[in-house]
Order: structure tokens, then C-alpha cells, then sequence
């Protein structure tokens, strides 16, 4: 798939996820199609993701796989207001384009900054130097056999391919493997939450959001809440 990790089924563009087959956890299905909804949301908009939010058709979706769920997660309003264009300027101000301070102008010297907010969790992460972060991330991806598509050179830190691999996780214990569910925990822990609380501060301190304040929030509850309810669990099973 585009820029979330291979070996995963690839997410819809905005439109209603495939439901799961009858013999599959239900519930873990639709955490991992919500994960896979929030990757696909966090992104500047195409035509298609546009339409879906501008309908409300994301919305709907998004709360119809959190009643599959027994998360008590509060749904957020993944509906828009302006253009198309609007969404991407915003998309861009935030999260792409850098910021560029003159500092001394008698010499013209300038102090260059990356974008408003970081979507990746290296930046969140002080104690640990960005190698330590993704080759961690690379390990564990190898490990159940996918791997970042290097077309779109994303680092393996990035919001939408941790989004996509907790999906991935949420799937394989839907469908094959139980155990899945002990990764997906312990990955959550160390990387994903700190990666989705990083996000919604940062956003939090800026002005006008909107859409992506939104998403970024429920993100980070979506987070917490699965951390939570499989960490209850999983310590149940081993009592």
C-alpha cells in the first residue's frame, strides 16, 4: 500500500470500511478498521477523503465501528466546513510547511523551524535519539513481516504508518493470531500513545484546528482506551 507499512490490506480512501468475516473477533476487527480510518483521515485531503468528510460520510463511519467496539470512547465531529482547498491549506500550515525567523537584521541571520506540529514520534521522544526510535519501529515491523513502502520515504516513526501498523495488529488478532493482542499493547505503550499525546498537545496550543484538533484528540482517547482495556485484559488472563 501507499505509505503504511506492506503486508497489511489496504485502507479505503474515506469510505466505509469492509466488514469483517463472521468468524473473526468482531470487536478487534473494528478497533483495527478505526485505526486504519484515523491513518487515512490524518492526511491532507484528496478528492475522495474531501467528499467523505464533507458528507459526513467519515463521520458515520467512524461511529458505527466504535458501537462494534466495547471501547467507551466519545465519538469526535469528522465533518468539515470549507473547501477542499481550505482543508489543505490548513493541513499544510500545520503540519508541512516550515517557519523561517529572521534573528539578526543587520546580518540577515535566520532561524529555520519545522512545521507548527510534528507527526513524528521521534520529536516527542527527548530521552531517545531518533535512531533508537525507528530502528525500534523497523524491528518490529520486521517482525511481523511488513515493511514501509519506500516510494513515499516516509521514517517508520510517522503517525499514519504506527496508525496503520496498530490496525495491522488489531487484524492479525481478529483473524489468526491471539497473541497479537500482547504486541499491540506493548506497542502502544512505548510508541503509539506517546506519539498520539505528542500530536494532541501540540495541536491543542494552536488556533482554528478544527477538523484535525478533533481527530487528533479522539486519536489519542482511541489510543488510551485500547491501551487501557487490553492492559485489564491481558493482566486478567494471566491471573
Amino acid at each position: 500500500m501507499s505509505d503504511a507499512p506492506t503486508g497489511t490490506p489496504p485502507s479505503r480512501a474515506g469510505g466505509p470500511a469492509s466488514d469483517p468475516p463472521t468468524d473473526a473477533d468482531r470487536d478487534a476487527a473494528a478497533r483495527g478498521a478505526l485505526y486504519a480510518l484515523v491513518a487515512r483521515a490524518a492526511t491532507e485531503p484528496d478528492e475522495e477523503l474531501y467528499e467523505a468528510l464533507d458528507s459526513g460520510g467519515l463521520d458515520r463511519e467512524c461511529r458505527r465501528l466504535l458501537d462494534r467496539t466495547a471501547l467507551d470512547v466519545a465519538p469526535p465531529d469528522l465533518t468539515v466546513d470549507g473547501s477542499r482547498a481550505d482543508v489543505c491549506a490548513r493541513f499544510n500550515d500545520l503540519f508541512v510547511i516550515g517557519h523561517t525567523t529572521v534573528e539578526d537584521r543587520t546580518d540577515g541571520t535566520i532561524d529555520a523551524e519545522g512545521p507548527t506540529v510534528s507527526l513524528y514520534e521521534s520529536s516527542y521522544r527527548p530521552e531517545a535519539s531518533w535512531n533508537d526510535v525507528n530502528l525500534d519501529l523497523a524491528r518490529a515491523y520486521d517482525y511481523f513481516g511488513v515493511e514501509v513502502d519506500t516510494e513515499r520515504r516516509e521514517n517508520h516513526d510517522h503517525l499514519r504508518l504506527e496508525l496503520e501498523f496498530a490496525g495491522f495488529l488489531c487484524r492479525r488478532e481478529a483473524a489468526v493470531d491471539p497473541d497479537a493482542a500482547r504486541a499491540r499493547l506493548d506497542f502502544l505503550d512505548r510508541h503509539l500513545a506517546v506519539l498520539a499525546e505528542g500530536v494532541a498537545e501540540a495541536l491543542a496550543d494552536e488556533p482554528a484546528t478544527g477538523y484535525y484538533g478533533e481527530l487528533a484528540d479522539f486519536c489519542r482517547r482511541l489510543v488510551a482506551a485500547d491501551t487501557d482495556d487490553l492492559a485489564d485484559r491481558l493482566e486478567g488472563e494471566r491471573a
